[in-house]
């Protein structure tokens, strides 16, 4: 029996990856899990409440575009967060999770060729690893542009070479990044909305840790496209509850867009999506509507970047990142430092490889390892502590 040749060149999954690396040896002390990025602050109380008044939903199939009182809720947010006016029946569309979208999409917009050749799609290098499926799924090259120390952690599309540019037809985006924390500037989107406009390419802007941040709210990429005038089905923006209001299991996201855009998004939807039950598609229409449990949980996490930037004071490169709730520590050899890590402390992390791809022999990512801030603080902080003097000291 034969199977695609379009995946075999995928790399095991980072966290069979990591069970690999690690479950051989015994770890060094009670475990601490800081590999993945599970927000584990409490959601919103109420929650099951809303859930339980709409209880008979569950005996109706779901409209697979989104319920009207959830879509108008997405879009009053995005008006209220980014001061962008969207009409809920045209510019958005209800995702079960964004990773869904950001697939999906792909699926959806890329065009089997551009300008008469194989099509590229930019990705960030690390990045979130449904970017690089999604492109071999449509048959587009993957492009995996660094996004290191020297470029801000995000990458510099614009210095792609010329054919490369003229063949793409998609950029993905990640601001606030996964791992790193970095934050485009609206002086980034610009440049980078621009450079579209000009190769004619669409953005997915996963602007899924917009909400958690230090001190300044993140700009985003629908809101500088909008202040620019460019095109509106130009910029696809992502959005989650599950990092915003620690709802991962909710899987609630949404995508929002020109309304071609989003017709074409519905149009495969139609044949392949799997919408959220009724109870909860209310349930985040009133968590979108609520800026109080987010308030406080911007706070927990603002809490936790001092504690960071406390514990490795004076450690170069190190500290609290700028947003999202990973930190991006440089290290010799990330496998290494995990492993030895494991061994002495049981404190667990994620080797910076496993989120990368090597591209002519270097792995941007191999130097360093992910921590995740989600632990509750006392833990978090005895976590890092072991990490700081097991590896830093």
């Amino acid at each position: 029996m034969q199977y695609p040749q379009r995946f075999s060149n995928l790399p095991e999954y980072a966290f069979p990856r990591l069970r690999a690396l690690l479950d051989a040896h015994a770890p060094g002390g009670d475990p601490v899990h800081m590999t993945i990025g599970e927000p584990r602050h409490a959601f919103p109380a109420w929650i099951t409440d809303v859930i339980a008044e709409n209880a008979a939903g569950f005996g109706k199939y779901p409209p697979n575009e989104g319920a009207p009182e959830l879509l108008s809720a997405i879009t009053d947010w995005v008006q209220s967060r980014y001061g962008v006016t969207l009409d809920a029946g045209s510019n958005a569309m209800v995702l079960n999770g964004t990773r869904e979208g950001l697939f999906n999409s792909a699926i959806a917009l890329c065009p089997e060729q551009k300008n008469g050749a194989k099509p590229v799609i930019l990705t960030p290098n690390p990045f979130y690893q449904v970017y690089a499926v999604a492109a071999l799924a449509v048959g587009a090259e993957p492009v995996y542009v660094p996004a290191t120390a020297s470029t801000g952690f995000l990458p510099d599309y614009a210095g792609l070479p010329e054919d490369v540019l003229n063949r793409t037809a998609i950029a993905y985006l990640c601001s606030p990044s996964n791992p790193q924390g970095a934050v485009a500037s609206a002086q980034y989107w610009r440049d980078l909305i621009g450079l579209a406009e000009r190769y004619d390419f669409r953005i997915f802007a996963d602007e899924c840790y917009s909400e958690i941040y230090r001190n300044d709210a993140p700009v985003g990429a629908l809101q500088i496209a909008d202040e620019m005038g460019a095109d509106p089905d130009r910029v696809v923006i992502f959005h989650s509850l599950s990092k915003r209001s620690n709802l991962p299991g909710l899987r609630s996201g949404f995508v929002a867009s020109g309304a071609k855009t989003i017709t074409a998004l519905k149009q495969l939807r139609n044949y392949t999506g799997a919408p959220l039950p009724l109870p909860l598609q209310m349930a985040a229409a009133a968590v979108w509507r609520d800026e109080e449990h987010v308030i406080e949980n911007r706070a927990l996490y603002q809490r936790k970047f001092d504690i960071a930037d406390q514990v490795f004071a004076g450690i170069q490169g190190c500290g609290a990142p700028e947003a999202g709730f990973f930190l991006w520590l440089p290290v010799d050899d990330g496998e290494a430092a995990t492993v030895k890590l494991w061994r002495e402390t049981g404190v667990r992390v994620l080797p910076g490889a496993y989120l990368s791809r090597d591209v002519g022999g270097d792995n941007p990512g191999g130097n360093y390892i992910r921590a995740a801030m989600v632990a509750p603080e006392q833990e978090m902080q005895r976590g890092l502590e072991m990490l700081r003097d097991c590896l830093f000291t």
